[in-house]
């Protein structure tokens, strides 16, 4: 479920030969340094999602906010309103429309790929994936898991002048693929703790975690 939510997209590319991994890797370390150097960042988003099974996707709108260390909040817009949100160990999915929210108080944030990770200026991409350059408008970095994840077969990064992810992707085992396009992007803006917290109303359905 997290991971549908804040997983990132992927662009039809090809891998570059291996004689770029070298460049290839000197572009994931200037990704993986501009988000050690970010405290927080926010952008809106425009996510695709395809499903590979079903062979239909669907297209959200919404908003992006990351503060270190381990808070992130993804709003989404459209085409339903709904909140996700990792505090810490506590995981909020919250629906409005249906009234109801997922809460995990004890998510383990480790869990997550450093697909995903990064943003938070945390992980390791060179030493979870492989390099190399794609084809594409601009810088595309493709990283290769270095050890088989099923949640993650590939992913892709559209990267700017300073480094910073314009657009994101991920390609799972089972062939379906998580776009991501970033607008507005805004670093180091001060972002507070109480914009991460999601108050839940009282009448709300909450739904726990299997087994809690």
């Amino acid at each position: 479920m997290l991971l549908a939510a804040i997983a990132v997209a992927v662009l039809a590319v090809t891998p570059a030969p291996a004689a770029d991994r070298e460049p290839a890797a000197a572009l994931a370390r200037k990704v993986q340094a501009l988000y050690e150097r970010t405290r927080d960042l926010e952008a809106r988003f425009t996510q695709t999602y395809l499903y590979a099974a079903l062979g239909r996707r669907q297209v959200s709108t919404g908003t992006l906010r990351v503060r270190r260390p381990g808070l992130m909040r993804w709003d989404y817009a459209t085409p339903s309103v709904k909140t996700v949100a990792v505090a810490g160990t506590r995981l909020v999915q919250y629906e409005p429309e249906e009234k109801q929210a997922y809460v995990d108080e004890h998510f383990d944030a480790t869990a997550m790929s450093a697909a995903v990770t990064f943003l938070l200026g945390q992980g390791d991409l060179l030493k979870s994936f492989e390099p190399s350059l794609g084809e594409g408008p601009g810088d595309v970095l493709v990283l290769t898991p270095r050890q088989p994840d099923p949640r993650v077969a590939r992913v892709v990064l559209t990267v700017g002048p300073e480094g910073e992810v314009l657009g994101t992707a991920v390609v799972d085992g089972s062939g379906n693929e998580n776009r991501l396009a970033f607008e507005g992007l805004r670093r180091n803006v001060g972002l507070t703790e109480a914009a991460f917290q999601v108050a839940l109303p009282k009448d709300v359905r909450r739904i726990d975690p299997p087994g809690r």
